[in-house]
């Protein structure tokens, strides 16, 4: 048999897990009263099945939100990501460096490089097409890989 102290132990928790589960039961009745404040049963039903129906609205929107993102990601490779700047001095006879080559590069690395080379009579302009980061049908000075490096670099 059981002495006092440990039957008044054991009635002491049952009560106390009472009050416990009584406190939650409380809260979920009353978030739930929260919820469906002033709405009877089938008003409830109908704002329920206009719920789901704007959740499947928004889930198709999702998808063509993606889609379009998706479609976006795939042709913004081919916009002018990564560009690279060297200024440089080809003239011992013109100071300072007036001349540059500029690389202008997609996200696959291709794009072009213009170079300008100042003199003191004239300044020329020079554009070389580059696919995947090298030149098709020209040669690269220095200057212009050293643009194409910086251009990478700067991705």
């Amino acid at each position: 048999m059981m002495s006092n102290a440990a039957a008044f132990s054991v009635f002491g928790l049952i009560s106390l897990w009472l009050g416990v589960l009584t406190f939650f039961l409380f809260r979920m009745v009353k978030h739930y009263q929260k919820l469906t404040g002033g709405i009877e049963k089938k008003h409830l039903q109908a704002v329920l099945e206009k719920i789901l129906k704007d959740l499947g609205e928004e889930d198709r929107q999702i998808k063509e939100i993606l889609k379009n993102l998706k479609r976006l990601g795939k042709e913004n490779t081919y916009n002018i990501q990564k560009i690279g700047l060297v200024r440089f001095n080809p003239f011992s006879e013109v100071g300072g460096n007036q001349s540059f080559s500029l690389a202008l590069l997609d996200g696959e690395g291709s794009g072009l490089v213009i170079s300008s080379l100042h003199s003191r009579e004239v300044t020329r302009v020079y554009a070389k097409p580059i696919k995947k980061g090298k030149a098709i049908g020209y040669q690269l000075s220095t200057e212009e890989i050293q643009a194409i490096k910086n251009a990478r670099k700067n991705s």
